[in-house]
């Protein structure tokens, strides 16, 4: 056996060696880079991993789930009801009208502008999406943090995200993702049950419903901003009067937390930090009426939906 001979083996051995290596250092910066999302990494391995799942999975199951309440807005005066005066029979037969008392009046409420939120911190109850399409699950985390019934970490919120096959349902969501109705059970399975999702013909009815909602349960709501794409959680709102008294209360805006923050969209620009005030004109341009690419939803579509408390925090446990 010649010198090239026996030296060929141990430049394999090199050559394994260094593969080996180098495919273990690869891995190591691979893993370093997933978790602390350097240029995007994270992001993308929970991309291909959903994608996987999803596939895995299957389409969603085509079961029961909560409904959509079409919510028709009431006239916003009514035509009071006359009172018969009442009548005492006169002696010969002729009726007279019966001397009472005359009631007191209830003093009617006062109209004067209203600026309510139940979010005094909203640093500290936000949770941005930690995946560009998470932010159903970063709006339940949010809304539970509010509660006090979550903390804001994303190890909580990829726990949140990963729940999600219990609750889907196609009706909910024809992508085998988040709709508004896991949403509501979601809330429900970590202790904020009684959110229902609502369907309106008019903004101005969703926010008042919002906004009388927040204000009689202490609880945040839920708005499918983006034509039914985004999550975006109301705290409270200002308006010209209250609407839990008024039915023709303008609401001039509300106090939203969005887990887009700090993300720019290249469709919707660039989002609020949490808590910020969003005037009317602001809503108009993001929260829309629902409209799905992957399918007809006919009891929400060209509607505006909302995910809002029915029961008050301290009845909810």
């Amino acid at each position: 056996m010649n010198r090239s001979t026996r030296r060929a083996p141990r430049r394999l051995r090199r050559y394994v060696v260094g593969a080996v290596l180098v495919a273990v250092v690869g891995a190591t910066l691979t893993t370093l880079a997933i978790a602390t999302d350097t240029f995007g990494a994270g992001e993308r391995w929970i991309s291909v991993v959903n994608r996987i799942e999803r596939l895995m999975a299957g389409p969603p199951p085509d079961r029961a789930t909560l409904e959509t309440i079409r919510v028709t807005e009431p006239p916003e005066t009514e035509p009071p009801t006359p009172t018969p005066e009442p009548v005492k029979q006169a002696p010969g037969g002729s009726a007279t009208p019966t001397a009472e008392p005359t009631p007191t009046p209830t003093p009617a409420p006062e109209r004067k502008p209203i600026d309510y939120d139940i979010v005094q911190h909203p640093n500290r109850v936000f949770a941005s999406q930690h995946h560009k399409d998470w932010c159903a699950p970063a709006g339940v985390q949010t809304v539970l943090a509010i509660l006090g019934k979550l903390d804001t970490s994303d190890q909580t919120q990829i726990e949140v995200a990963s729940r999600v096959r219990h609750w889907e349902a196609w009706k909910d969501s024809h992508n085998g993702d988040w709709g508004p109705a896991a949403m509501a059970l979601a809330l429900d399975s970590y202790g904020a049950p009684g959110y229902e999702v609502r369907a309106f013909e008019t903004l101005t009815y969703a926010l008042r419903d919002a906004a009388v909602a927040i204000e009689t349960t202490q609880s945040p709501a839920i708005l499918l901003a983006w034509r039914g794409a985004h999550t975006w959680v109301m705290s409270g709102y200002r308006a010209d009067a209250d609407p839990a008294l008024f039915r023709n209360t303008k609401i001039e805006g509300a106090y939203i937390l969005d887990p887009w923050f700090p993300r720019i969209s290249s469709i919707w620009g660039a989002s609020n930090p949490p808590g910020t005030f969003t005037t009317f004109a602001e809503l108009q341009e993001n929260f829309l009426p629902w409209k799905r690419p992957e399918g007809r939803y006919p009891d929400r579509d060209g509607l505006w939906i909302t995910v809002v408390p029915t029961i008050p925090r301290g009845e909810a446990g």
